[in-house]
């Protein structure tokens, strides 16, 4: 196929500009202006922009174990959906991801479906309990991309020591779900006035920052790379960018929805708005921004985490934390970072492709060149819809933001050559 006319968006090379992509056997032939057609497909993407396929390196699929939330195809076809060409779904489902039978699994399974990256991110402890560090080498072998207990924090730091340090000699990195669970436990959204309001009880902030803290003296000591997910809370921020300018080989990712609501947002006792870590303060919220401006925060993940309709329509105290993330990530962003000003378009496609790549190091992807894989998402910048969460192609068709105008809308998810049409 020749894809012509678009402004292609590349992060790698800083490329910003009008031209043509040829695409042959799954493979970018040629990039150039006015390229002529060879007897092939011509598609017009006139006011249209290109950009590397985006890559949500933390999601949560659900299969094994919890198919009625997700499964791996309901998952894929989300990630299609919202523009990812590559997928990196954590270890908690049942069985955990933490041994080489499981992940085999995952991945011959999604094989079946598409021919979407997918990087599974497996567990850093068995069970995701705290005594027992999985075997990683064989782990490795078999397809991991990363290591994660997400969804319960690694809290013996004499493990988490001696994994990391195991881990990184392979060559490969642990993704922290940073969380001091004395401090969260039984907690709904986050501890301030909305909880006090509706007699909830909270997640206080240092739940998150202080978990940071003492990671980030681990990583001191080990010398390690290291990748904190979801984070929300200012002073996570500030020991991020103190760490980074120390010469800490440290990443870090937010999720949309942190930069996009706050406690003020949650209606009453709504569970479509309970997520963990919380929602936080708008001072949080201008936080992370900020982190995503100075390149303290990286990558902008979703952390998609589906529930069945019923379990988000219980009471916020009984219901599960979690929400869809792939279908109104692009949206926000456009929304709410690069319509605002607060990132230019190029640094905002780079958090979703080009960083998380360089990160896990992934191989065909967040690149666009000739000879690369034609891994590419199509995108309308100036393209207002409604969100409307019981069309999601995930299974977990009930969202936060259902009803919200947004702008930049995904047309066209192009993986390994073959054209997903969009909307």
């Amino acid at each position: 196929m020749l894809l012509k006319n678009a402004r292609i968006i590349n992060p790698k090379t800083n490329l910003d500009k009008i031209s043509d992509i040829r695409i042959k056997d799954g493979i970018i032939k040629e990039i150039g202006i006015n390229l002529i057609a060879e007897n092939e497909e011509i598609i017009d993407l006139t006011g249209k922009v290109i950009t590397p396929g985006f890559i949500d390196m933390h999601c949560h699929l659900r299969e094994p174990g919890y198919e009625a939330k997700e499964t791996i195809k309901t998952g894929i076809a989300s990630a299609i959906e919202g523009g990812y060409t590559a997928i990196c779904p954590m270890a908690n489902t049942n069985p955990f991801v933490d041994n080489a039978a499981t992940l085999t699994y995952t991945i011959n399974k999604a094989k079946e479906i598409s021919e979407i990256g997918f990087y599974p991110i497996c567990a850093v402890s068995k069970g995701l309990e705290n005594e027992k560090t999985v075997n990683v080498s064989e782990l490795i072998d078999n397809g991991a991309i990363a290591f994660s207990n997400d969804g319960k924090p690694v809290e013996n730091m004499h493990l988490l020591r001696e994994a990391l340090k195991y881990i990184n000699s392979h060559g490969y990195i642990i993704i922290s779900h940073s969380e001091d669970s004395s401090l969260a436990a039984n907690g709904v959204i986050n501890e301030g006035k909305i909880s006090e309001r509706l007699g909830l009880k909270g997640i206080p902030s240092i739940t998150e920052s202080l978990a940071v803290a003492r990671e980030l003296e681990i990583v001191r000591d080990t010398n390690g790379r290291y990748h904190f997910a979801h984070i929300s809370t200012k002073r996570s921020v500030e020991l991020i960018r103190q760490a980074k300018k120390d010469g800490l080989k440290v990443t870090a990712e937010t999720a949309p929805h942190y930069f996009s609501m706050t406690e003020d947002d949650i209606k009453d006792y709504d569970a479509r708005y309970k997520v963990n870590p919380p929602l936080r303060t708008k001072e949080d919220l201008e936080a992370v921004i900020e982190g995503l401006q100075d390149g303290t925060i990286d990558v902008i993940a979703t952390d998609h985490a589906p529930h069945t309709v019923h379990e988000k329509l219980l009471p916020i105290q009984n219901a599960p934390m979690g929400i869809a993330g792939f279908e109104t990530s692009l949206g926000l962003i456009i929304t709410n970072l690069v319509n605002t000003g607060k990132l230019t378009l190029i640094d905002a496609i780079n958090k979703l492709t080009y960083a998380p790549s360089q990160i896990l190091n992934l191989k065909n992807q967040g690149n666009i060149d000739v000879g690369e894989q034609a891994n590419l998402t199509v995108i309308d910048l100036n393209e207002e819809w409604v969100v409307d969460a019981s069309k999601f192609k995930s299974k977990c068709r009930i969202s936060p933001f259902d009803g919200f105008k947004l702008k930049g809308k995904v047309k066209k998810t192009i993986i390994k050559g073959k054209i997903y049409n969009i909307g």
